[in-house]
């Protein structure tokens, strides 16, 4: 596999043709940089692609080196609140790229699977504990967050999602799991548990079904998302100092376990390196199934 794939990039200039992230500073009393990713344009799909990874790496690493501080058009600001949604009404994410775990595992490259799922826990993990000091993470779901991209959405400081949007773990269908966080994340809000019984028993949710379990904070009709966010944002800026200290307080009373992510990870290879001829038809079911639909759904609007 090419390495090279998973290559970052080295500015703040996300918004060009050839990047899946469009960034965007809203300058209020605190300041929010609002990340819009954009689907695959080679595939259409919504999901974790390895070039995808490298961005996000990126944007990570650039925020924790410059403390939180973002530069935009040689405009810097300083970043309170970060937030991260989906450009496609229907998608947030369907997660982790089927089509790569079918490439290394057909041609038996665990080595290739096994970075690109480690890539995926290091970025799940950096990202839920990003300069939890001074910064709050906001997830905006306003359509299906299934998987990786799930797991995604829980990494955050708080979860606001509008009615039609839905969530599930679809792993389970071709003899795998949600491998880069979801235990912890879940756990920590829900219990380990439950947690258990939603990574495993293929259901999907609705965002009401999960705001009553407590695994979404706020949930609001279609089309009002944004503005949902910003209202949030305008009550916790206005005690933005005590929110961080309990946020804080949190993250040290639940932390996620680096070391117990990567037992699961290694778990997950195996049982990927060894899919049995029944669920490797089911993962190409599966694939073929996302890439049918969002060229289904493509062809409706262009009609």
């Amino acid at each position: 596999m090419n390495n090279s794939l998973f290559q970052a990039n080295t500015s703040n200039d996300f918004n060009n043709s050839e990047s899946r992230i469009s960034t965007h500073v809203r300058r209020m009393k605190k300041n929010s940089l609002w990340l819009t990713i954009h689907e695959d344009a080679s595939r259409g799909l919504h999901n974790f692609s390895p070039a995808l990874l490298g961005e996000l790496r990126s944007i990570i690493d650039s925020l924790n080196r410059t403390g939180g501080e973002w530069n935009q058009s040689g405009n810097p600001s300083e970043i309170s609140y970060l937030v991260t949604r989906s450009s496609d009404p229907d998608y947030f994410s369907v997660g982790g790229d089927l089509r790569y775990f079918q490439t290394c595992i057909a041609e038996r490259d665990e080595s290739a699977l096994r970075n690109y799922s480690t890539r995926c826990l290091d970025l799940l993990f950096d990202w839920s504990h990003l300069l939890k000091d001074r910064m709050t993470l906001i997830t905006l779901v306003q359509g299906r967050a299934l998987g990786g991209g799930f797991e995604m959405a829980l990494s955050a400081d708080y979860i606001v999602a509008e009615e039609q949007s839905t969530f599930g773990f679809p792993e389970i269908m071709f003899g795998l799991f949600p491998c880069t966080g979801a235990m912890g994340l879940l756990s920590r809000r829900i219990g380990a548990v439950q947690a258990e019984r939603m990574m495993t028993n293929n259901k999907i949710y609705t965002a009401r079904e999960l705001f009553d379990m407590g695994l979404i904070d706020e949930i609001c009709p279609k089309g009002t998302g944004e503005s949902t966010v910003e209202n949030y944002i305008s009550r916790h800026s206005a005690r933005q100092k005590s929110f961080l200290k309990v946020q804080q307080s949190r993250m040290r009373a639940a932390p996620l376990d680096h070391i117990e992510c990567m037992r699961i990870v290694e778990d997950w290879v195996e049982l990927a390196m060894a899919l049995s001829g029944e669920e490797a038809r089911s993962l190409n079911m599966l694939i073929m199934m996302q890439e049918g639909g969002r060229h289904m759904q493509d062809d409706r609007k262009a009609a």
